[in-house]
């Protein structure tokens, strides 16, 4: 069988970066092709020359068996090639039908109007097709995440795709809405679409990918069965075996309480919410989404207004106003959406290190001592291992991984003692998961209170000294050592009807 896709030694070239050297990849029709690799490996540089937003500098691509040249993202449509990026490119004030046929609507007397019947029977067509029951007339700003991917899908199959190339497609969907996409790329499957499927969700590439393809370093490694063990898959992808280490709970009963939450009430969200954390603890919040995790956390570091309860540091209430209240109490919040709410993603390294402390670093209350900035930057970027050619990057231009270094950076430079970490290894690769890992139990040794949620149960798990789990608003359990499997916690998430224990110590 003639492949759809195949790719065979390419090279691409940025100033004074070798992004791409002598890539090989291929993809058949009525394939799932997983494209796997650190951040920095290369990946999103193929992908993207292969949907026409670079141009290659050698290397020949060939699609059903002819060479291209594919020098444009239209000429890429043109093509038959689609993708969908991991932030979504969406109009929310226009329809689903019109942002599928934007700029190219059907129209009619002599294309004066637009035929806005016949663009709303396109659109159902494709949701027919893929089996989606949503209404094309539906404002996309109505839509949740999921189903404005499911447009997205929906926009690239209307240019006939038989090559669909997604990008960390189920980055902020729940259990039902990944069954949900994946059922979707069944039924593309069965009717000859090749995806290329990227992520870092070693489960997810195992139950819906037919092979694996694995860079490092802007290279090609090896393309193996999607049934290859994950640890053989993560050595390929990390250049070395990534070590597990023995988990060890350590005795903190007898620690300061750093963190007491009481009696904590936000309407249906936070429902009498009550919890402590001590000094060297490392806290887990699991549930569902939509349990009440996110909306807790952004309380107790004063984003969000609370109805009723109290917030306590080393034993002192703390009123809670605005954020610069809870970080003046010692309180840092690393947000689950760093680029927008953890970063200024278009300032460099130093100052996004600096910026919440930087009344601390005036001369004479006027002048920035810049020697003093620099000195306790260069200081984070080595205690966090931050990989950045220096402090004057852009930190947009950074990895994920090291991103997330550099908001863990501004709060310790700060001296914040309770660090809440929101889903902390979103979009982060394998190997810099283990060092993020390896990071919050070295901030714990070092005496601070730590709360982590996230929607990954292992990671929940791994982390954790103990789990406090959610459902509803409402805490509906407490697990912690043998008792703490992912069984457990599933069971309190989807306890609706219990009652939650008033408090948890």
């Amino acid at each position: 069988m003639t492949p759809l896709v195949d790719i065979q030694n390419l090279s691409k070239s940025f100033p004074g970066v070798k992004a791409l050297d002598g890539v090989r990849f291929d993809l058949m029709p009525g394939e799932v092709h997983a494209l796997m690799g650190e951040n920095g490996a290369g990946k999103s540089t193929l992908m993207k020359i292969l949907a026409g937003v670079y141009r290659k500098d050698s290397g020949q691509m060939m699609l059903d068996g002819k060479a291209v040249e594919i020098d444009s993202p239209a000429h890429a449509q043109a093509l038959a090639i689609g993708i969908i990026h991991q932030e979504l490119h969406l109009m929310g004030h226009l329809t689903a039908a019109q942002n599928i046929y934007l700029g190219r609507e059907p129209r009619r007397m002599a294309g004066l109007f637009l035929d806005e019947e016949q663009l709303n029977r396109d659109a159902q067509a494709l949701f027919d097709r893929m089996h989606l029951a949503l209404a094309p007339t539906t404002p996309i700003g109505e839509l949740t995440v999921a189903r404005q991917q499911m447009v997205e899908i929906a926009k690239a199959l209307s240019h006939k795709s038989r090559v669909l190339i997604m990008d960390e497609p189920t980055a902020a969907l729940n259990n039902a809405e990944i069954d949900d996409l994946f059922r979707i790329i069944r039924q593309l499957k069965s009717e000859g679409v090749g995806i290329v499927y990227i992520s870092h969700k070693m489960d997810e590439i195992q139950r819906i990918a037919d092979r694996i393809t694995v860079m490092r370093d802007g290279a090609y490694i090896a393309t193996v069965p999607a049934t290859t063990p994950m640890p053989e898959v993560i050595a390929m992808m990390v250049g070395r075996k990534l070590e597990q280490a023995e988990k060890t709970i350590p005795d903190t009963s007898a620690n300061e309480v750093l963190l007491d939450v009481r009696g904590l009430n936000r309407g249906r969200a936070i429902r009498d919410v009550s919890f402590t954390v001590r000094r060297g603890e490392i806290l887990g919040f699991a549930g569902l989404m939509g349990a009440g995790r996110t909306e807790v956390a952004r309380a107790v570091f004063g984003a969000d207004p609370i109805e009723s309860g109290e917030v306590h540091v080393r034993g002192q209430h703390i009123r809670l106003t605005s954020p610069q209240d809870a970080v003046q109490a010692g309180i840092g919040y690393l947000s689950e959406d760093r680029k927008h709410f953890g970063l200024a993603t278009g300032m460099d390294v130093e100052s996004n290190i600096t910026l919440p402390s930087l009344k601390r670093w005036l001369k004479w209350g006027i002048f920035l001592n810049q020697p003093a900035i620099r000195t306790i930057s260069q200081q984070m970027v080595e205690k966090l291992r931050i990989k950045t050619p220096s402090l004057t990057q852009t930190a947009k231009l950074l990895s994920g991984g090291n991103q997330q270094k550099v908001v863990i950076a501004k709060w310790l430079v700060q001296d914040c003692e309770v660090l809440i970490f929101d889903e902390p290894t979103r979009g982060i690769d394998v190997g810099a998961k283990s060092e993020i890992y390896k990071l919050l139990n070295e901030l714990a040794a070092q005496g601070r209170a730590i709360i982590v949620i996230s929607s990954e149960l292992p990671e929940v798990l791994q982390l954790s000294h103990r789990v406090l789990v959610m459902c509803e608003g409402r805490i509906t359990g407490e697990v912690r050592g043998d008792e703490a499997t992912q069984e457990n916690l599933m069971a309190l998430a989807t306890q609706r009807e219990a009652e939650a224990p008033a408090a948890v110590h």
